[in-house]
């Protein structure tokens, strides 16, 4: 796996000081989600040059050319378009020629996606799956904001941070030990990005974040434990099997609360929300980078990540690196 991180970070500070009309309490932000910065992408980036950048570095590092990829996947809940998808931008950008296709669901973008690759490699239909995301919902924040209904509607955005990961799964691997996910979607309209489509095709005002982060927190609690519970169940496993539990990061008070909730032991996260933000479904990835890079697992280790996502959705992935 591999990720790219834009260089210009904005900081919360920045962020409030930005909003206009309206001004929040100076440090509400940050007290609120303990983000203190974010990465932003350049004014002419796409979401598939962040998906290519991180490509580019994973199949670098392991010796993989164009050739070897027989599946491109576009794992991301941002796009270039509505039209087509993002995954034929990013392989052209690769200079792939293998099917591609995207999978969406919101900030479980990749775990779905590894999901679906999983499966069709154990299918026989493909040997090399690359699985790229390209988050950029920097392009979808509010800045002009008239109150503060308005203010906390948009507030879930300012945590939101431009990333881009990759992942390369291969037959012959253990690699995905097991999946198990779950979802609630008569909750789908606490948090959305409405425009764009066939419901507000043209409609500015609803081409930014519109969530009830209070509706969206019960959405969460309600979906409980019961997928996660049976799918370590079913692979004889507990959470203290594992090097390191990857669980998307909103904000660190619910991260809290979440571990709690559900018995995750807080000495296997990896924090990355203060200095990165919620990276969307790129969230995770930046988790396992990260505690690669500090030397917390490593080939052989077992791995848990764990998703939430508008919709709404909840999700884990058991991985042996």
């Amino acid at each position: 796996m591999a990720v790219h991180l834009p260089e210009q970070q904005v900081s919360t500070t920045e962020v409030e000081r930005r909003l206009a009309p309206f001004t929040p309490p100076a440090g509400l932000i940050h007290r609120l989600t303990g983000v203190e910065s974010r990465h932003v992408m350049g004014e002419h980036e796409q979401a598939s040059d962040l998906a290519v950048a991180a490509a580019r570095k994973l199949l670098a590092e392991t010796g993989t050319a164009a050739a070897d990829v027989d599946l491109l996947l576009f794992a991301s809940a941002s796009q270039d378009m509505v039209e087509p998808a993002t995954a034929h931008i990013v392989a052209a950008k690769l200079e792939l020629r293998c099917p591609v296709m995207d999978v969406k669901n919101a900030c479980n973008s990749v775990l779905n996606g590894i999901e679906v690759a999983d499966a069709l490699i154990a299918s026989g239909r493909y040997r090399t799956v690359l699985v790229a995301s390209g988050e950029a919902p920097s392009r979808a924040v509010r800045w002009q904001v008239g109150g503060l209904a308005e203010f906390l509607r948009a507030f879930p955005g300012y945590t939101l941070s431009d990333a881009g990961a990759a992942l390369l799964l291969t037959r012959g691997e253990e690699g995905v030990l097991g999946c198990g996910f779950t979802a609630d979607s008569s909750r789908w309209d606490v948090g959305t990005l409405p425009g764009g489509g066939s419901r507000y095709p043209r409609d500015p005002e609803r081409t930014y974040f519109d969530m009830d982060g209070a509706r969206l927190k019960d959405a969460f609690l309600g979906l409980g434990r019961g997928v996660l519970d049976s799918t370590l169940d079913r692979l004889g496993l507990t959470w203290d099997d594992f090097a390191v539990i990857g669980v998307h990061q909103v904000s660190l008070p619910y991260l809290d609360m979440f571990a709690r909730q559900v018995g995750v032991p807080t000495d296997r996260l990896v924090i990355t929300l203060p200095q990165h933000g919620n990276v969307a479904s790129a969230s995770l990835p930046l988790q396992l980078v990260t505690a690669r890079q500090l030397g917390r697992c490593g080939p052989g280790d077992l791995v848990a990540l764990v998703g939430l996502a508008g919709g709404v959705s909840l999700g884990l992935v058991v991985i042996r690196l």
